[in-house]
């Protein structure tokens, strides 16, 4: 747990923005999140896959730091992390980072508005295809091969047709796709 600590020293410097307020968008997210880190779709997260998508997003660790804290949450006999010990695995680490499940007070659209400025790289108020294409390649997505297929995306949710993703729309969207938590 050497990892936990070392990392929590660096977190605790950073906005808690990192952390998901919502249960409905964590649940979402995290399965989002595990299929991207999954990439050879077997239902199973290897430490070298965690550590490859980690690094992908920025995030260099040494993979002997991550490989005992991650070993602690497989199962005996699996090869690696499945979804349910991915959950537990960011469940532990949400609670190591910022103090476990605390009320964050913010508008009804914060976790939205947290969503769409990570789009929204150049904070013009718009996701414009290239940023959009951009966040795709850093998670590995294949959509981010070509642009025409970004494009594509951006005009299946620009009602106002200027190209461009505002707020508006990307909360349209994302209501189309989230379930409210009960």
């Amino acid at each position: 747990m050497e990892f936990i600590s070392n990392e929590k020293k660096q977190l605790s410097r950073q906005s808690s923005s990192f952390r998901l307020r919502s249960p409905s968008l964590n649940t979402l997210r995290l399965h989002r999140i595990f299929d991207l880190f999954d990439k050879n779709s077997d239902g199973v997260i290897t430490v070298e896959e965690l550590s490859q998508a980690l690094s992908r997003l920025g995030l260099d660790a040494d993979i002997s730091e991550l490989k005992p804290t991650i070993e602690s949450f497989i199962k005996p006999d699996e090869t690696g992390l499945r979804f349910d010990g991915f959950e537990a695995l960011h469940k532990t680490l949400d609670e190591s980072f910022f103090g476990g499940d605390l009320e964050l007070e913010g508008s009804p659209d914060s976790d939205l508005e947290e969503a769409f400025n990570v789009f929204d790289e150049d904070g013009d108020g718009f996701i414009s295809p290239v940023e959009l294409q951009k966040v795709l390649k850093k998670l590995g997505l294949p959509e981010a091969g070509e642009i025409e297929q970004v494009e594509k995306m951006i005009v299946s949710v620009d009602s106002n047709h200027d190209g461009r993703v505002d707020f508006f729309e990307f909360k349209n969207m994302m209501q189309t796709v989230l379930v409210p938590s009960s």
